[in-house]
């Protein structure tokens, strides 16, 4: 069991959904070491504040068990525009440009009502992490 404490869970997708468990698995594996969410999503547009570099999370499945510890290692907001190949890499779902990143975050995005339209100028904030502990199972 991971030791939680009070750790802000870190959530990828949405729970009990087929992407969360794919993107869990990703950071598991070691072929996830980064994501992204809306600039938006967090402090003062919301109670949610900005990951800082450093801190820790507790990273949960599928149904919101805990799997893990994860820790900031890297935060930039950038207009979507400027995220570049490598961070899309790192995202690891196998994206192989730019465009294959950006369509499915459209989406993903826009169906939960955060964007209409994601342009080249919409704030995203690009985070990197990396594992630092996994859940015994």
């Amino acid at each position: 069991m991971v030791n939680s404490g009070e750790l802000r869970p870190f959530e990828l997708g949405d729970r009990g959904t087929d992407l969360r468990r794919k993107l869990v698995e990703a950071v598991l594996r070691g072929h996830k070491t980064a994501t992204s969410s809306l600039r938006q999503e967090y402090h003062p547009y919301t109670d949610e504040m900005l990951p800082q570099v450093g801190e820790q999370y507790l990273l949960v499945g599928y149904e919101d068990e805990p799997l893990g510890i994860v820790e900031t290692t890297e935060l930039r907001v950038l207009a979507a525009g400027d995220v570049d190949l490598q961070f899309a890499r790192d995202e690891g779902e196998g994206f192989e440009s730019v465009g294959e990143w950006r369509a499915p975050h459209a989406r993903f995005w826009s169906k939960r009502g955060l964007v209409a339209t994601l342009t080249d100028d919409t704030l995203v904030v690009c985070e990197r992490f990396r594992l630092v502990k996994k859940a015994k199972t």
